[in-house]
């Protein structure tokens, strides 16, 4: 739990191009608001979303991490936000083997008219975030046996990366 009241959370959610992407856009229209922390990413389809995106957005610092699908039955691409369901399972099994609370994930189905429940599902992470507090591999720390790039020094870089 998080007592820290000035702790602003990071939120990474990936969304379809339609129905959560088009959700987002009418709670723009109808002036619903959500946290300017919650940056949005763009999938064709949630069926996109590898495990691999999700757990990299926590290691570049998210705080908390949601996928936001079509409706359950109503996929665009007949079964991707099945795929995605499968897909944030697994990843939440994975935080919990790195210690990390898997409450830091989740999915959400919705239509493209759902506006206001996009807001309150993006205000609902926040919370959620915040009760939580900050992503503990925030901070340049070694992860998984990685290093963050920022702490090799300039002769360990090879210019390609390998």
């Amino acid at each position: 739990m998080n007592d820290d009241a000035g702790f602003t959370p990071e939120i990474t959610a990936f969304t379809c191009i339609y129905c959560a992407y088009m959700a987002a856009d009418t709670a723009g229209a109808l002036r619903h608001t959500y946290p300017a922390t919650v940056k949005l990413v763009r999938l064709p389809c949630t069926g996109k979303t590898d495990i691999q995106y999700l757990l990299e957005a926590f290691e570049q610092g998210a705080d908390a991490v949601y996928v936001v699908a079509c409706s359950l039955g109503n996929c665009h691409h007949v079964r991707g936000n099945e795929r995605a369901r499968a897909r944030v399972a697994r990843a939440r099994d994975i935080l919990a083997s790195l210690g990390l609370e898997p409450e830091r994930l989740d999915i959400f189905f919705v239509s493209g008219g759902m506006g206001a429940p996009f807001a309150q599902i993006a205000q609902e992470m926040t919370q959620r975030a915040r009760r939580l507090g900050p992503n503990p591999l925030k901070g340049g720390k070694r992860h998984a046996g990685r290093t963050h790039p920022d702490s090799l020094k300039a002769d360990e870089v090879s210019p390609l990366g390998a």
